[in-house]
């Protein structure tokens, strides 16, 4: 069990909280991948590897760089796996991107120049309601049933909560955060501390802002007995701390405001407020040259390349050689053709970008010719993104206890995925 820990431990802290839009799948590329897996694990002989936490890591750096490249990929192809596609895809900036992010959700053949400032005066933010703080091993309420309403802008709800002989204020405080969570009513609660002994139920809304003539996102008041009245001035969840409020921002100069701190303008860009603006210093927004816009597009791919690469060097010990061999050899195959339109290997065989000689490419005469070699580089890296991906464990160390009879193989019970070998089988 300490071996499963140590590996999802790893996973969820390092990359528990990534997932995009590109990790959605049909059925048919589920299946794919499972039959992917099978196939290997037919063939694959019996062996086991060295129970080392470094040694599972390195399987899960792997798989997830594979993914990244995948990803980088699919987010080149989105508008189209063509040329043109990929020469008139709009790429946005942010002139402070800590302050304001932007996507570019308009058509793709619009090349009306897009461009405007933003200034930030004040986020979008939620409903909080803060109870009263309460001493975590005392017992504050009287044993038995209690009620109180939820009313939303749309819904009203009733909740039931019983004390039990026993139990403590915090206890009582986790019940309640537990019962509102799981209701599925758009509000998120937590138990808070304060000096270690106090704690307070906190109640959120998951959403921010309010509608003309809204008061609030959320209102709760005691049920109608008064034991549930009582209850309620104890827990002191009735009372509005900060209402919800919308963001406030200058839109070229012309002041504007959401509900929310992600909206749409001009049915182009998709902006999202991180921040409030200096006083006077507002953002530009607008779309990127098509030299800025090509080399965006490809920086992706570069850089999940070259996290995949450092990843396979940093674990030489663990065969890191072959999927390094592998990887450049993907590279070194279209380097010529690649280093002409910008795109060059170093001796260390990490890529980079030259913008000057991307411009002059994209300038020249024959520049879909020049760049087709884009899309064979595309399909060998995914082509080896799967492979990696499916049977990560190809690429570490293993003891072999039995070949499969070639002529009788079948499927095992050993599937070749990512957590395979790391929690049976370890070789001690």
């Amino acid at each position: 069990m300490a071996v499963i820990d140590s590996a999802y431990n790893y996973y969820l802290s390092t990359y528990g909280n990534t997932s995009t839009r590109y990790d959605s799948h049909k059925k048919s590329e589920l299946r794919t991948a499972y039959n992917n897996i099978v196939k290997v694990n037919k063939d694959s002989p019996l062996y086991k590897i060295k129970n080392d936490d470094n040694l599972q890591k390195h399987v899960i750096n792997i798989k997830e760089n594979a993914r990244s490249i995948k990803h980088a990929i699919a987010s080149m192809d989105e508008n189209g796996e063509d040329l043109d596609s990929f020469f008139n895809k709009k790429v946005p900036y942010s002139s402070d991107e800590d302050l304001v992010s932007v996507d570019y959700v308009g058509d793709s053949n619009n090349n009306e120049a897009l461009n405007f400032n933003i200034e930030v005066k004040q986020l979008a933010s939620p409903q909080v309601n803060l109870g009263n703080y309460l001493h975590a091993s005392d017992l504050d309420f009287k044993p038995g049933d209690y009620t109180f309403d939820l009313d939303t802008p749309s819904s009203s709800y009733e909740f039931q909560y019983t004390v039990n002989p026993g139990e403590n204020n915090l206890s009582v405080l986790n019940k309640l955060s537990r019962l509102i969570n799981t209701s599925g009513i758009g509000l998120q609660a937590e138990v808070v501390n304060s000096d270690g002994e106090v704690n307070a139920l906190k109640v959120t809304s998951k959403q921010t802002g309010l509608a003309d003539g809204e008061k609030y996102l959320f209102d709760i008041q005691p049920g109608a007995t008064s034991a549930s009245i009582e209850a309620m001035k104890t827990l002191g969840i009735h009372t509005i701390t900060s209402p919800a409020e919308n963001s406030k921002f200058d839109l070229n100069g012309v002041e504007r405001s959401s509900h929310s701190n992600t909206f749409t303008v001009g049915n182009s860009f998709e902006v999202t407020l991180l921040g409030v603006s200096p006083d006077g210093e507002p953002t530009s927004v607008g779309l990127k040259t098509s030299v800025d816009a090509v080399a965006d597009n490809v920086n992706s791919l570069v850089n999940a390349y070259n996290s995949f690469l450092t990843t396979s060097e940093a674990y030489q010990d663990f065969d890191g050689k072959r999927l390094t061999a592998e990887l450049r050899s993907v590279a070194d195959s279209f380097k010529s053709e690649l280093e002409s339109i910008g795109l060059v290997t170093g001796d260390d065989g990490h890529m980079s970008i030259d913008k000057n000689l991307l411009s002059q490419a994209l300038d020249s005469e024959n520049r879909n010719e020049s760049f087709s070699v884009i899309t064979s580089f595309k399909k060998a890296l995914a082509a080896k993104a799967d492979s990696a991906s499916v049977n990560p464990l190809k690429y570490v160390n293993k003891l072999i206890v039995e070949y499969k009879n070639p002529s009788k193989a079948f499927v095992a019970p050993y599937a070749t995925s990512l957590y395979s070998g790391m929690m049976v089988d370890t070789q001690t």
